[in-house]
């Protein structure tokens, strides 16, 4: 489904990504774990598009992507929940939504699917987006995300800032939608990404330093200790 292999990324001179390689198959959730500055969220915006790595390659289902525009990888079928979340304050939820479905696309996720995945959201259909709690954004951040019918989900720390109520309903919530589609989450809450992941990816200093199962990744408590600081 995904294929990143070899990418070098900068940011004007800074150095950042020095030779990222990782993949994501259909049907499981990947975690890429690392420390804040460690390259997690620079992966992810590679991938995306946003920032186009100088060397290297980026395959989406067998499509090379390295140089592609973010609206070109939409309409192909990546969607992105970015770090900071970025809904529209001041559009109530539903316009959120709709401002965002992708009509071009195979339609696998309608307006009433967003609301019946996410229902704490249905009451607040009309609120503005700025009168929400850090976590019903986080809720309306995905399902925007859903709305332009993604193939793979990239999600940027979903648990950043939130209270550890609302994480264990983003446990069940993001484990949920592996059903539909693969998902690449970039965490530094590793006790949160590794009991919904598949397999995981450690990066520190723009390189992978690990990648294994989970069961591997929680077994080696070196790697935990040096890089996650668990």
């Amino acid at each position: 489904m995904l294929k990143v292999e070899d990418i070098h990324t900068y940011y004007d001179d800074s150095y950042v990504l020095q030779g990222v390689d990782l993949e994501v198959t259909a049907g499981e959730i990947v975690c890429l774990l690392g420390r804040n500055g460690a390259g997690k969220s620079t992966t992810l915006k590679s991938i995306m598009g946003y920032n186009h790595p100088r060397k290297g390659r980026i395959l989406f289902r067998d499509r090379d992507i390295t140089r592609q525009s973010v609206y070109r990888n939409v309409r192909l079928g990546l969607g992105y929940v970015p770090e900071d979340r970025r809904i529209f304050s001041e559009l109530t939820v539903q316009e959120n939504f709709e401002v965002s479905f992708n009509a071009a696309a195979e339609i696998r996720w309608s307006i009433d699917d967003l609301f019946a995945t996410f229902p704490l959201l249905d009451k607040f259909r009309h609120r503005k987006g700025g009168d929400l709690s850090g976590g019903e954004q986080q809720m309306v951040a995905i399902a925007r995300a859903l709305a332009c019918q993604p193939r793979l989900l990239l999600l940027d720390e979903p648990c950043e800032g939130l209270a550890p109520v609302i994480v264990e309903q983003f446990d069940r919530i993001i484990g949920s939608l592996k059903e539909h589609f693969p998902i690449l989450l970039a965490e530094q809450n590793a006790h949160f990404a590794l009991a919904i992941s598949d397999r995981g990816y450690v990066i520190d200093k723009g390189k992978i330093r690990f990648s294994g199962s989970r069961e591997e990744l929680q077994r080696n408590d070196e790697i935990k200790r040096r890089y996650l600081s668990v």
